[in-house]
Protein backbone atom coordinates (compact mmCIF):
# COMPACT_ATOMS: atom_id res chain seq x y z
CA UNK A 1 0.00 0.00 0.00
CA UNK A 2 0.84 3.78 -0.34
CA UNK A 3 -0.12 5.64 2.53
CA UNK A 4 -0.30 9.29 1.57
CA UNK A 5 0.12 12.57 3.87
CA UNK A 6 -2.71 15.56 4.51
CA UNK A 7 -2.86 19.37 5.42
CA UNK A 8 -4.42 21.42 7.94
CA UNK A 9 -6.41 23.83 5.89
CA UNK A 10 -6.76 26.23 9.81
CA UNK A 11 -6.13 24.71 12.89
CA UNK A 12 -7.64 26.28 16.16
CA UNK A 13 -7.39 25.00 20.01
CA UNK A 14 -10.40 25.72 21.54
CA UNK A 15 -9.51 24.72 24.97
CA UNK A 16 -7.70 21.86 27.63
CA UNK A 17 -9.69 19.16 28.08
CA UNK A 18 -9.30 16.98 31.13
CA UNK A 19 -7.20 14.08 29.64
CA UNK A 20 -5.09 15.95 28.71
CA UNK A 21 -5.51 16.75 25.12
CA UNK A 22 -6.60 19.62 23.45
CA UNK A 23 -9.77 20.33 21.66
CA UNK A 24 -9.12 21.73 17.70
CA UNK A 25 -10.96 22.26 14.81
CA UNK A 26 -9.67 21.98 12.03
CA UNK A 27 -10.13 20.88 7.98
CA UNK A 28 -7.89 17.59 7.09
CA UNK A 29 -6.85 17.67 3.43
CA UNK A 30 -5.40 14.76 1.79
CA UNK A 31 -2.07 15.05 -0.76
CA UNK A 32 -1.41 12.70 -3.48
CA UNK A 33 2.52 12.11 -1.86
CA UNK A 34 3.44 9.13 -0.55
CA UNK A 35 5.06 6.40 1.45
CA UNK A 36 5.50 2.88 0.57
CA UNK A 37 4.52 0.16 3.30
CA UNK A 38 4.93 -3.58 2.23
CA UNK A 39 3.95 -6.53 3.92
CA UNK A 40 4.75 -10.59 3.99
CA UNK A 41 4.73 -13.20 5.91
CA UNK A 42 7.93 -14.22 7.48
CA UNK A 43 9.39 -18.18 8.43
CA UNK A 44 10.97 -16.71 11.21
CA UNK A 45 10.48 -13.71 13.73
CA UNK A 46 8.27 -10.50 12.85
CA UNK A 47 11.31 -7.76 11.48
CA UNK A 48 10.66 -4.19 10.37
CA UNK A 49 12.93 -2.85 8.47
CA UNK A 50 12.81 0.79 6.54
CA UNK A 51 14.58 3.16 3.65
CA UNK A 52 14.35 6.09 2.24
CA UNK A 53 14.05 9.04 4.60
CA UNK A 54 15.02 7.84 8.41
CA UNK A 55 12.15 7.68 10.99
CA UNK A 56 13.89 7.19 14.11
CA UNK A 57 13.94 4.17 16.12
CA UNK A 58 12.57 1.07 14.66
CA UNK A 59 11.19 0.01 17.67
CA UNK A 60 9.16 2.91 18.03
CA UNK A 61 7.87 3.02 14.87
CA UNK A 62 3.99 3.71 14.49
CA UNK A 63 3.83 0.59 11.31
CA UNK A 64 5.95 -1.87 14.27
CA UNK A 65 3.17 -0.53 16.66
CA UNK A 66 0.67 -1.22 14.87
CA UNK A 67 0.81 -4.75 13.78
CA UNK A 68 1.46 -5.44 17.95
CA UNK A 69 -1.82 -4.00 18.64
CA UNK A 70 -3.30 -6.20 16.67
CA UNK A 71 -1.22 -9.27 17.56
CA UNK A 72 -2.72 -8.80 21.00
CA UNK A 73 -6.17 -9.28 20.09
CA UNK A 74 -5.19 -11.58 17.19
CA UNK A 75 -3.15 -14.47 18.39
CA UNK A 76 -3.05 -16.01 15.02
CA UNK A 77 -1.40 -13.43 13.04
CA UNK A 78 1.05 -14.55 11.38
CA UNK A 79 5.24 -12.91 11.96
CA UNK A 80 5.57 -10.41 9.18
CA UNK A 81 8.32 -9.24 7.31
CA UNK A 82 7.51 -5.60 7.15
CA UNK A 83 9.31 -2.53 4.69
CA UNK A 84 8.92 0.97 5.06
CA UNK A 85 10.04 2.83 2.63
CA UNK A 86 9.76 6.88 3.53
CA UNK A 87 9.50 9.97 0.86
CA UNK A 88 7.40 11.75 3.53
CA UNK A 89 9.39 14.15 5.65
CA UNK A 90 9.26 13.18 9.33
CA UNK A 91 8.13 15.40 12.11
CA UNK A 92 7.02 17.67 9.59
CA UNK A 93 2.71 18.26 10.01
CA UNK A 94 1.83 16.60 7.04
CA UNK A 95 1.28 13.43 9.30
CA UNK A 96 3.07 10.83 7.31
CA UNK A 97 3.54 8.74 10.27
CA UNK A 98 0.41 8.51 11.18
CA UNK A 99 -0.56 7.56 7.57
CA UNK A 100 1.93 4.47 7.66
CA UNK A 101 0.45 3.49 11.05
CA UNK A 102 -3.50 3.76 9.53
CA UNK A 103 -2.51 1.75 6.44
CA UNK A 104 -0.43 -0.99 8.24
CA UNK A 105 -3.97 -1.55 10.12
CA UNK A 106 -6.02 -1.46 6.85
CA UNK A 107 -3.41 -3.94 5.23
CA UNK A 108 -3.33 -6.09 7.78
CA UNK A 109 -6.83 -6.71 8.42
CA UNK A 110 -7.06 -7.53 4.17
CA UNK A 111 -3.98 -9.45 3.66
CA UNK A 112 -4.98 -11.89 6.44
CA UNK A 113 -8.68 -11.60 6.34
CA UNK A 114 -9.29 -10.34 10.42
CA UNK A 115 -12.56 -8.65 9.18
CA UNK A 116 -12.22 -6.07 11.70
CA UNK A 117 -15.04 -3.82 11.04
CA UNK A 118 -14.34 0.14 10.44
CA UNK A 119 -15.47 0.82 13.67
CA UNK A 120 -13.36 -1.14 15.37
CA UNK A 121 -10.78 0.09 13.07
CA UNK A 122 -10.83 3.53 14.04
CA UNK A 123 -10.58 2.23 17.74
CA UNK A 124 -7.10 0.59 17.21
CA UNK A 125 -6.31 4.21 14.96
CA UNK A 126 -7.16 6.69 17.37
CA UNK A 127 -4.53 4.18 19.95
CA UNK A 128 -1.88 4.64 17.81
CA UNK A 129 -2.43 8.75 18.23
CA UNK A 130 -4.80 11.61 17.12
CA UNK A 131 -4.33 12.03 13.26
CA UNK A 132 -4.30 8.38 12.73
CA UNK A 133 -8.11 7.86 12.22
CA UNK A 134 -8.01 10.24 9.42
CA UNK A 135 -6.34 8.32 7.07
CA UNK A 136 -9.19 5.43 7.49
CA UNK A 137 -11.70 8.40 5.56
CA UNK A 138 -8.89 9.93 3.88
CA UNK A 139 -11.21 12.44 2.18
CA UNK A 140 -11.40 16.29 3.14
CA UNK A 141 -12.95 16.43 6.06
CA UNK A 142 -13.57 18.94 8.54
CA UNK A 143 -12.17 17.46 12.17
CA UNK A 144 -13.32 18.53 15.81
CA UNK A 145 -11.97 16.85 19.22
CA UNK A 146 -8.68 15.60 18.99
CA UNK A 147 -9.20 15.25 15.79
CA UNK A 148 -10.81 11.74 15.38
CA UNK A 149 -14.45 13.38 15.28
CA UNK A 150 -14.96 14.16 11.29
CA UNK A 151 -17.59 15.32 8.89
CA UNK A 152 -16.74 15.13 5.18
CA UNK A 153 -16.83 17.97 3.41
CA UNK A 154 -16.90 18.57 -0.73
CA UNK A 155 -14.09 20.61 -1.11
CA UNK A 156 -12.05 20.26 -4.22
CA UNK A 157 -9.06 22.12 -4.84
CA UNK A 158 -8.57 20.71 -8.17
CA UNK A 159 -8.07 23.99 -9.82
CA UNK A 160 -4.80 24.69 -8.18
CA UNK A 161 -1.45 22.97 -7.57
CA UNK A 162 0.07 23.04 -3.57
CA UNK A 163 3.78 23.57 -3.34
CA UNK A 164 5.26 22.15 0.44
CA UNK A 165 8.53 23.73 1.92
CA UNK A 166 10.33 21.65 4.58
CA UNK A 167 13.39 23.35 6.07
CA UNK A 168 14.16 20.66 8.11
CA UNK A 169 13.58 22.43 11.57
CA UNK A 170 12.73 19.99 14.37
CA UNK A 171 9.76 21.60 16.28
CA UNK A 172 8.61 20.81 19.53
CA UNK A 173 4.54 20.31 20.07
CA UNK A 174 4.99 20.55 23.59
CA UNK A 175 6.96 24.01 23.28
CA UNK A 176 4.15 25.18 20.71
CA UNK A 177 1.13 24.41 22.97
CA UNK A 178 2.91 26.02 26.09
CA UNK A 179 2.53 29.56 23.71
CA UNK A 180 -0.83 28.72 22.62
CA UNK A 181 -4.11 30.66 24.41
CA UNK A 182 -7.23 28.25 23.77
CA UNK A 183 -9.80 30.47 22.48
CA UNK A 184 -13.18 29.55 19.93
CA UNK A 185 -12.71 31.89 17.23
CA UNK A 186 -15.62 34.19 16.78
CA UNK A 187 -16.19 32.42 13.07
CA UNK A 188 -15.71 28.66 12.65
CA UNK A 189 -13.17 27.25 10.46
CA UNK A 190 -16.27 25.30 8.87
CA UNK A 191 -17.60 28.31 7.82
CA UNK A 192 -14.42 29.85 6.57
CA UNK A 193 -13.50 26.66 4.36
CA UNK A 194 -16.73 26.93 2.53
CA UNK A 195 -16.15 30.70 1.34
CA UNK A 196 -13.97 31.73 -1.78
CA UNK A 197 -10.61 30.35 -1.68
CA UNK A 198 -9.92 34.41 -2.01
CA UNK A 199 -11.13 35.41 1.60
CA UNK A 200 -8.89 32.33 2.85
CA UNK A 201 -6.08 34.86 3.37
CA UNK A 202 -7.41 36.49 6.22
CA UNK A 203 -9.65 34.49 7.96
CA UNK A 204 -8.29 30.84 7.92
CA UNK A 205 -5.51 30.59 10.40
CA UNK A 206 -3.36 28.53 11.88
CA UNK A 207 -2.97 28.54 15.87
CA UNK A 208 0.85 27.63 16.09
CA UNK A 209 1.98 29.81 13.38
CA UNK A 210 2.75 33.08 15.98
CA UNK A 211 4.73 31.03 18.38
CA UNK A 212 6.41 29.32 16.03
CA UNK A 213 7.45 31.80 13.26
CA UNK A 214 8.77 34.37 16.59
CA UNK A 215 10.94 31.20 17.18
CA UNK A 216 11.50 30.32 13.64
CA UNK A 217 12.09 33.05 11.46
CA UNK A 218 12.71 31.25 8.19
CA UNK A 219 9.18 29.32 8.37
CA UNK A 220 7.63 32.76 8.34
CA UNK A 221 9.84 33.92 5.55
CA UNK A 222 8.78 31.01 3.35
CA UNK A 223 5.21 31.73 3.90
CA UNK A 224 5.97 35.23 2.63
CA UNK A 225 8.04 34.24 -0.73
CA UNK A 226 4.68 32.08 -1.50
CA UNK A 227 2.21 35.06 -1.34
CA UNK A 228 5.29 37.12 -2.72
CA UNK A 229 4.75 34.83 -5.91
CA UNK A 230 0.91 34.66 -5.89
CA UNK A 231 0.42 32.03 -3.99
CA UNK A 232 -4.03 31.92 -2.85
CA UNK A 233 -3.61 30.86 0.82
CA UNK A 234 -0.10 30.06 2.28
CA UNK A 235 0.36 28.56 6.02
CA UNK A 236 2.03 26.31 8.30
CA UNK A 237 0.89 22.86 8.59
CA UNK A 238 -0.35 21.29 11.40
CA UNK A 239 2.59 22.36 14.36
CA UNK A 240 5.05 22.59 11.74
CA UNK A 241 7.84 22.41 10.29
CA UNK A 242 6.30 22.50 6.66
CA UNK A 243 4.79 25.15 5.10
CA UNK A 244 2.41 25.04 2.01
CA UNK A 245 1.04 27.53 -0.63
CA UNK A 246 -1.71 26.70 -2.83
CA UNK A 247 -1.27 28.19 -6.59
CA UNK A 248 -3.29 28.13 -9.67
CA UNK A 249 -2.38 25.51 -11.89
CA UNK A 250 -1.92 27.00 -14.73
CA UNK A 251 0.86 29.47 -13.50
CA UNK A 252 4.18 29.03 -12.48
CA UNK A 253 5.86 29.30 -9.61
CA UNK A 254 8.58 31.63 -9.52
CA UNK A 255 10.45 30.49 -6.01
CA UNK A 256 13.72 29.39 -5.07
CA UNK A 257 14.79 28.75 -1.50
CA UNK A 258 17.95 27.36 0.15
CA UNK A 259 18.71 24.03 -1.55
CA UNK A 260 18.93 21.93 2.14
CA UNK A 261 14.90 22.45 1.79
CA UNK A 262 12.74 19.72 1.20
CA UNK A 263 10.24 20.62 -1.87
CA UNK A 264 7.81 19.17 -3.47
CA UNK A 265 4.59 20.14 -5.89
CA UNK A 266 1.59 18.11 -6.01
CA UNK A 267 -1.60 18.48 -7.84
CA UNK A 268 -4.64 17.67 -5.54
CA UNK A 269 -6.75 14.62 -6.52
CA UNK A 270 -9.61 15.60 -8.25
Amino acid sequence: MFPNCKINLGLNILQKREDGYHDIETVFFPLPFYDALEVVTSDADTIFTNTGISGGNAEDNLCRKAYQLLKKDFPHLPEVKMHLHKTIPVGAGLAGGSADAAFTLLLLNQKYYLDIPESKLFEYALLLGSDCPYFLLNKPAFATGRGEIMEEINLSLSEYKILIVNPGIHISTKELFAGISPSFPQKRISQIILQPIETWKNELVNDFEMSAFSKYPSLKKIKENMYASNAVYASMTGTGSTVFGIFDKNKSIDLAFDVSYFQKCVFPIE
